[in-house]
């Protein structure tokens, strides 16, 4: 049989369902509805894809949103031009800078430039920063969307033994500080791992939580988990399939078939950790037209 299904899907719902409700009170008591600008640079096939997905759960849950389409040839000082009209627009709650980026862009630069109180991405410095302090912010929004999982699932997170494979700004190091610092569902005792540790099962065989966010297909064996682990598999990679009309299928960074047998709870992949990252956007969003976390 193997270890229970964590349902990303079903969860995603639930917060979706909730933004809608909470919207829909927001607008009756004469607000105008929550605003969300994303900004597409150039044409990157799975940003397109990325960006059509959250506008249409925006639109679901009574978020207005737009997306700006500009060239990949656009230079860094139009692109912030841009932002800078946006964070002084106050029609707009939220801004969303799509990633990646071209490569004559700095990320951090953009990302820093853009106001911290309309960051739903929740990448901005002083979210980060007030993150690991545990204060007040956005925050990014996989980690925060596995941290509603563990809630919703009543899965314990205190004084167990994390451990976090991937040290990613936007996953990994962020997931670490979430399950170490969070009163109230953190208090873990975490381990970050990432492409440079040695013998990577000495640490992930102990783990009570392991949380993968590597990008390598199938990393995570049966052999490298012990007994009774809860499982969050936040890759999605693509791998040839001939059996496949499309000719690839969808896989994580877990060997699911093989680790499900050992683990008491896991995420499947889709369906997983991927429909709460959009969900938890929207709930930053609406923080946002609330002004909630920064009055």
């Amino acid at each position: 049989m193997g270890g229970e299904i964590i349902d990303g899907k079903k969860v995603a719902e639930l917060v979706r369902q909730s933004v809608r409700e909470d919207v829909e009170q927001w607008v009756k008591k004469g607000n105008r509805a929550p605003f969300l600008q994303v900004v597409l640079v150039g044409d990157d096939p799975a940003s397109v894809v990325y960006t059509g997905t959250k506008t249409k759960a925006c639109r679901d849950v009574g978020i207005d949103t737009n997306t700006l389409e500009l060239q990949d040839t656009i230079s860094a000082k139009e692109l912030k031009g841009i932002i800078t009209d946006l964070n002084n627009d106050d029609s707009v709650d939220g801004i969303l800078v799509q990633m990646p980026l071209p490569s004559h862009l700095s990320q951090y630069d953009v990302i820093e430039s853009i106001d911290h109180r309309k960051d739903v991405d929740g990448f901005h410095p002083m979210n980060v920063g007030r993150l690991s302090i545990d204060q007040p912010c956005f925050r990014s929004c996989t980690p925060a969307g596995v941290m509603e999982l563990f809630k919703y699932y009543s899965i314990p997170v205190k004084s167990k033994h994390a451990v976090v494979v991937g040290a990613s700004n936007i996953v990994g190091s962020p997931m670490a500080v979430m399950l170490s610092r969070e009163n109230s569902t953190g208090k873990a005792t975490t381990t970050i791992c990432h492409k440079f540790t040695r013998d990577l099962t000495t640490h992930t065989i102990h783990a009570d939580i392991l949380v993968v966010a590597a990008g390598q297909p199938n990393l995570i064996k049966a052999e490298m988990v012990k007994e009774g682990v809860v499982v969050v598999d936040v890759g999605i990679n693509r791998v040839a399939d001939e059996t496949s009309e499309k000719g690839y299928k969808l896989v994580g960074d877990v060997d699911f078939e093989s680790v499900r047998k050992k683990a008491s709870w896991i995420t499947p992949v889709p369906g997983g950790v991927g429909p709460m990252t959009v969900a938890m956007l929207m709930k930053n969003t609406l923080l946002a037209a609330k002004k909630s976390i920064y009055p």
